[in-house]
């Protein structure tokens, strides 16, 4: 497995965090066919097929940062580069929204 972990600082409250973070959980359900679920204040997730398949991880959010944690299967080990490039992007885009 290769393991991404982004931590990204944000200046929300933890609610409006945990909001825009389910608003792009729901963006990778459609896109990629992951399945998630809160934890508390983690989003689980797992891949059980399409482009993403085997891969699992969770989204932690916290009152001032979001931390965010994917496990790829072995498949995709050679995209890490491009994954962790493409959630830092939508990072960024989802916490800095006005």
């Amino acid at each position: 497995m290769a393991t991404i972990e982004i931590r990204r600082q944000h200046a929300l409250t933890k609610d409006e965090a945990k909001k825009r973070a389910e608003d792009l959980a729901r963006g990778m359900e459609d896109k990629l066919g992951i399945r998630w679920r809160w934890d508390g204040d983690l989003i689980r997730f797992d891949a059980p097929g399409g482009a993403a398949k085997g891969t699992t991880g969770l989204v932690r959010v916290e009152a001032s940062a979001v931390q965010v944690e994917i496990d790829l299967p072995f498949l995709l080990k050679a995209m890490k580069g491009m994954v962790e490039s493409k959630v830092n992007e939508k990072l960024e885009a989802v916490l800095s929204k006005a």
